[in-house]
């Protein structure tokens, strides 16, 4: 298995909700099986894996349903697949029965300087012109220049739009400052349809980049109501040097193949796991590297700036609908300063590293580092779920 403290015994301890015998979770696993071969949707319990197929045959319809964590409960345990543990296991070592991405035709969005800590170093990163040699001292003049309770401010406030002024006055403002504190959120497409990578997969790095890391988050499942259903958690993985040399290159920098990680599985909200209990997350990151360099952080949901429905409005309305809905990446506030190397030089990843992002109600999302051009290619797209879902039966009719 990837990570060394993972065993067929602590599995299920250690990817699982510390409550999952209350939670209601749902993935998605890929079933090796001939002509029947293909994903599922699935109820994962620390008892087995049970196919939700005959409910429905997509995450995303799964998602639609009125008060889906009810109708997965009735719905009951009908068709077990296998244990969790032994799926588990195969994620790991990529064999069949393997559990994917929870997600399947949802837009992959994501909103960025959501947290007064991160976006801070946004303007670093701005004004070092992606070099993390320079970050440091910027670091301390943007520091004692603004102060620190910026975390403080509600976005678009007269407080905010004040503070902007000052700034300006200075010569700081900047882009992310804008959108740190100022009324519109940062939204943007974080990767294409059905291109994200689950537990156990590797993460992919741009092979250009230099200064890059994870960015541990929540996600939130939206249905194509706007209805925020269920949430996973997520590695925003982002290259710091492209995006530090222009606001332009975010797209490169963020949009790579095997970049956008989510999982390990979706909890639906019920009346054990609210948005109010979300909002309350510790959002934990792990990353331990072959050269024997450890790093643990967290990034504190109850420190977030805008609210998670505030940023859901903000990206599905009236002014753009996603008929499929979508998985919303909420920001962090981690922004990792420990070095790796030389005093000065900051972190940034290194083949071989091991990322866990964790936290008690969503389970642990483990996955390693390459670089993209590393990573297994995204080869399934739509059109291939479709045909696979039709070659199976599922688009004339349940089960």
């Amino acid at each position: 298995m990837m990570d060394t403290n993972l065993t067929s015994e602590n599995i299920l301890e250690t990817i699982l909700p510390k409550d999952a015998d209350e939670a209601i979770l749902i993935g998605r696993v890929w079933i090796e099986n001939g002509a029947n071969s293909g994903p599922r949707v699935v109820r994962v319990c620390t008892d087995g894996v049970y196919d939700l197929t005959d409910l429905e045959p997509t995450c995303s319809e799964l998602m639609k349903l009125e008060n889906v964590a009810s109708l997965v409960r009735e719905f009951g345990k009908n068709k077990r697949i296998e244990d969790t543990q032994t799926i588990l296991a195969n994620t790991f070592s990529n064999t069949s029965h393997r559990f994917l991405s929870p997600i399947d035709l949802q837009a992959v969005k994501a909103c960025g300087v959501t947290f007064a800590k991160s976006m801070l170093e946004r303007v670093i990163e701005e004004r070092a012109g992606g070099d993390p040699q320079k970050a440091m001292e910027i670091r301390a003049s943007l520091s004692d220049t603004i102060g620190q309770d910026i975390g403080q401010i509600k976005p678009g406030s007269n407080t905010a739009n004040k503070l902007k002024v000052a700034l300006q006055e200075k010569g700081y403002w900047s882009q992310y400052l804008e959108v740190g504190i100022g009324p519109d959120a940062e939204v943007f497409t974080k990767a294409p349809v059905l291109s994200s990578v689950g537990i156990g997969a590797d993460v992919g790095i741009h092979p250009g980049s230099s200064w890059n890391n994870p960015e541990p988050e929540a996600i939130v499942i939206v249905n194509s109501d706007g209805t925020i259903v269920g949430a996973t958690l997520g590695n925003d993985v982002n290259l710091r040097d492209f995006e530090g040399r222009s606001a332009l290159l975010l797209g490169k920098a963020k949009d790579n193949n095997a970049s956008a990680a989510i999982g390990p599985f979706i909890r639906l909200f019920d009346e054990k796991f609210t948005l109010a209990d979300l909002e309350q997350e510790v959002i934990n990151l792990s990353v331990k590297g072959e050269d024997g360099f450890e790093l643990n952080d967290f990034s504190s949901m109850s420190e977030i700036s805008r609210s998670p429905s505030d940023l859901v409005s903000q990206t599905i309305n009236r002014n753009h609908q996603y008929p499929d809905g979508i998985a919303l990446y909420m920001g962090t506030m981690f922004a990792p300063t420990k070095d790796r190397g030389e005093p000065g030089s900051g972190f940034t990843h290194a083949p071989g590293d091991q990322v866990t992002i964790s936290s008690d109600r969503l389970g642990a999302l483990v996955n390693k580092v390459t670089y993209s051009n590393k990573a297994a290619e995204w080869k399934f797209g739509i059109f291939d779920l479709y045909r696979n879902l039709a070659e199976r039966g599922l688009l004339t009719g349940k089960g």
